[in-house]
């Protein structure tokens, strides 16, 4: 952790800038809401479980020394994401840093059997509430000098399979929203990634493959360089970036850049 009375130290990575990060009180989402707050951003942490964040934010002030924002919050909640982003106004005037993590996997199942109130929820919380965010975020995020917009995805949409038809198609939609968001402030400062994390030890994880062993798996923090890559003020993100690639070419130079979505 930078030591704040050693004056040769070089500020952190992401010092000064502000960050929201959404189903951010357990697995891939604390883990990069916590990676954020340790580079030095100041982190906005939303999530439904008041005990996750606080969990959060007792990690954070722990390497850090300072607080994140806690605000319970569920992401379908989109007159929720409106008064959010009119306070972060008020407070910032700006949003430096969005990290859209909240999804829901559904239910494995025939399409033929799916319960539709499974299907109204996945599509709920992976592709209206992704619009809703980009919606309450977009003005915060156009007053930022290098807005890096991030929002995790799955090589299912791309490579839809049977019984992921729930997952596949509103992961499909977000990708369909984001794309044409980043085609609609191509102009502007900000910069927006689809991210796929891959195959890490998390709960969704556990409830898609539940024959999997989780020590097996690569822990979300793992993530954390990748995403600092993709967040820094200088550069040019990729539209899509696969952790698994980038772990597999991390020591060429441009990695993030030949990233390529897997399933």
């Amino acid at each position: 952790m930078l030591q704040a009375d050693d004056p040769m130290s070089d500020p952190p990575l992401l010092a000064g800038r502000i960050a929201l990060v959404t189903g951010a009180s357990r697995g891939i989402g604390y883990a990069l809401a916590l990676g954020l707050a340790e580079a030095g951003a100041h982190v906005i942490a939303t999530a439904r479980t008041q005990a996750g964040l606080e969990e959060l934010d007792d990690a954070v002030l722990a390497a850090t020394g300072a607080h994140a924002t806690l605000v319970p919050l569920d992401i379908t909640d989109g007159d929720g994401l409106d008064r959010l982003g009119a306070a972060l106004y008020e407070r910032f005037g700006r949003l430096d840093i969005l990290v859209s993590n909240a999804g829901d996997l559904g239910l494995l199942t025939p399409l033929a059997h799916l319960d539709p109130k499974v299907w109204d929820r996945a599509l709920t919380v992976n592709a209206t509430a992704t619009f809703r965010v980009i919606r309450a975020m977009d003005p915060l995020l156009r007053q930022a000098q290098a807005a890096r917009a991030i929002f995790l995805t799955s090589g299912a949409a791309t490579a839809p399979r049977a019984f992921w038809g729930a997952y596949a198609a509103t992961k499909a939609a977000m990708e369909s929203l984001v794309q044409v968001y980043a085609d609609e402030v191509d102009t502007t400062a900000i910069r927006c990634t689809l991210l796929s994390p891959g195959p890490l030890r998390t709960r969704m994880r556990m409830q898609a493959f539940p024959g999997e062993d989780p020590a097996d798996l690569t822990r979300p923090e793992a993530l954390v360089p990748l995403l600092l890559d993709l967040v820094k003020p200088e550069g040019d993100p990729p539209l899509r970036a696969s952790f698994p690639a980038w772990r597999k070419g991390r020591d060429e130079p441009g990695a993030i850049h030949a990233c390529a979505l897997e399933t």
